[in-house]
């Protein structure tokens, strides 16, 4: 039967075994005091559990011959005492073992988000959000549950090779009785998993808000790039992270608890039938040495064999979770920065010399692409959808690389600049603004995290006038919803202009939204494009009539190639492609209604 959606990603790597285990060490290193501490009561619980059942058997064995009351007493309190000790023991080793593994699985998150917010935006297209968060997530529980789980395996060995030594000496077909139980573990264990799964809600729970930050994280890779804001990114999700480790590792110790809990009840349950069977020995029923080991090793044999048998598969999973994690923290960024190069006094001036791209291999996108843009020149870039508008943008905003040519900046490879200065002269915003679950505010604020109230109040003044804001319930501080849900997509645009004005970087690059907005609010956008295209060089894929009347130069797009260059009146006077674009989207825009629109704004405010 053939599976599909199942095929590796293309930045999966193959680690053998050797290296898996040398990388998981270098991750266990710094908490190496605590796993020794977790060996040495791990040693100490299993050599109790495994002392048990010979040193009772060998006790029992002796009743025959001393029919004491007080004898039978004190193997009772020496069975109590060393489950005790083994619980005890168990317990101090459950703690460690906790504190060092979740220590683990939060420093596997850490690199695993940071390295995805190092991604460029090329990798996000080919990779599915939810398989993203899936490594950065599930695949580090998976690989915490599989540590977990092999701490048991050391245990359960240890009490294996230590009872098989005296059990072999004493009577084989009892051994051999113990395989034929094997169906009431089975159900033990799947009682278990129910009691399991409702101690796992609140870790789901807590997982889930983990996945909600990195799912809006990775939304707003884009703005968060554009901004230099990766390390805000982090820090949010290093907060909810945080909270999910406190949280799983309240989990954990319940989950674990039942194991020592168990154990005490095993050993009451033990007593009485040790009790029992004692009374049955004096009626000279039972040999009572034999039946004590027998109803002990059932136990303590068959429970780590169990274990044993189920760890392999549950191996090769962590095992697995583990490599798909070093590989997404092992991917290389498709963009490539040669230097380090800062400019104090920017210019603005771009050049594309002769540049080839494309998203797929075989599919050109732009092939042997040239154009040279002024420094201060207002751009703007019209043609069919799929004529290469978007991706002329990106690759100015370093969110793409180029396969040929090059693309210069004031005479430099823009290869050749450090990555966060590039992004600091750089202001973009997508056709869609993404707006985080936050206030105004702290929305506007991405554009300069240490910005004032009063330089806010001031962006978005400059952003076609705040009075809409005061409109809101409470104002700038209104929580505008996931993605900004709760502004209008016009007003959301006017967000991230206020957010671009506060940046003030030297090139300011737009994908105007194709979503129709009211006349009014038109009016604030254009106010607010005019204030961002003032002295820096702009480069506005146009959607509106307003851009295409009021920019320097028009470029026309046509699969990848320019067609017409020139002003709007020039091209029109043309009768060509732009004049039938220009019919085709713009003419519909109608230009005298929002003057007349504009007019009666004004007229209102007087």
């Amino acid at each position: 039967m053939a599976f599909f959606g199942l095929d590796a990603e293309e930045y999966d790597r193959v680690y053998n075994d050797r290296q898996l285990f040398k990388r998981i060490l270098k991750y266990f290193r710094p908490y190496l005091k605590q796993m020794t501490i977790v060996i040495i009561f791990l040693s100490l619980s299993s050599l109790s559990n495994s002392f048990i059942p010979i040193l009772s058997s060998i006790i029992i064995g002796n009743l025959e011959t001393t029919r004491d009351p007080f004898y039978l007493i004190l193997i009772i309190i020496i069975t109590l005492i060393l489950n005790v000790l083994a619980f005890v023991f168990n317990y101090f080793r459950l703690i460690y073992n906790a504190k060092a593994v979740g220590s683990v699985i939060l420093d596997l998150r850490r690199n695993a988000d940071k390295a995805v917010l190092d991604r460029d935006l090329s990798f996000f297209d080919q990779n599915p959000t939810g398989k993203i968060v899936s490594r950065v997530n599930t695949d580090s529980r998976d690989f915490g549950d599989t540590i977990y789980l092999f701490m048991q395996f050391l245990s359960s060995l240890l009490i294996v090779i230590f009872l098989l030594g005296y059990m072999v000496t004493i009577n084989l077909i009892m051994m051999l009785l113990f395989f034929s139980i094997m169906p009431i573990f089975f159900i033990i264990a799947l009682t278990y998993r129910k009691v399991a799964r409702r101690a796992t809600l609140l870790g789901q729970r807590s997982l889930a808000n983990v996945n909600t930050i990195i799912q809006e994280s990775l939304a707003g890779i884009q703005i968060a790039k554009t901004f230099r804001q990766e390390e805000k990114l982090y820090k949010k999700f290093n907060e909810v992270n945080e909270q999910a480790y406190k949280v799983n590792y309240r989990r954990g110790m319940i989950l674990n608890l039942i194991f020592p809990t168990l154990n005490i009840i095993q050993g009451i349950v033990l007593a009485l039938i040790i009790l029992f069977g004692g009374i049955s020995i004096f009626n000279g029923q039972i040999n009572a040495g034999e039946l004590y080991l027998f109803i002990q090793s059932l136990w303590y044999l068959f429970f780590p064999l169990f274990t044993i048998a189920a760890f392999w598969p549950q191996f090769q999973a962590g095992m697995s979770a583990a490599e798909r994690i070093f590989s997404l923290i092992d991917t290389s960024p498709n963009v490539i920065q040669t230097g380090n190069q800062k400019l104090e006094n920017f210019k603005g001036q771009i050049e594309f010399k002769n540049v080839s791209f494309e998203y797929e291999k075989n599919n050109k996108v732009l092939d042997n692409f040239s154009l040279k843009i002024k420094a201060g020149e207002s751009l703007a870039i019209v043609g069919a959808t799929g004529a290469g508008k978007t991706t002329i943008a990106k690759l100015i905003a370093r969110f793409y690389e180029f396969q040929d040519g090059d693309i210069i900046l004031d005479g430099i490879s823009i290869r050749n600049f450090d990555l966060k200065f590039y992004r600091k002269i750089i202001g973009y915003i997508p056709q869609v603004p993404f707006l985080f679950n936050d206030t105004v505010k702290n929305n506007v604020r991405y554009g300069k995290i240490d910005a004032t109230d009063e330089e806010i109040s001031w962006a978005l003044n400059k952003a076609g006038g705040s009075d809409w804001v005061d409109d809101l319930s409470e104002g700038v501080e209104t929580n505008i919803g996931e993605r900004g849900s709760l502004l209008s997509m016009g007003q959301r645009q006017l967000v991230a202009l206020a957010r671009i004005l506060l940046e003030d970087p030297k090139i300011f690059i737009l994908d105007e939204a194709t979503a129709s907005v009211d006349p009014f609010t038109e009016i604030r956008i254009q106010d607010a494009l005019d204030e961002v295209i003032q002295q820096r060089t702009s480069i506005i894929i146009a959607h509106r009539l307003w851009t295409v009347q009021h920019v320097d130069r028009i470029i026309v797009l046509d699969h990848g190639k320019i067609v017409e260059t020139g002003s709007h009146s020039e091209l029109m006077e043309k009768c060509g492609i732009y004049a039938n674009l220009y019919n085709t989207y713009f003419r519909h825009q109608s230009l005298e209604y929002i003057e007349k629109a504009k007019t009666l704004q004004n007229s209102s405010k007087k």
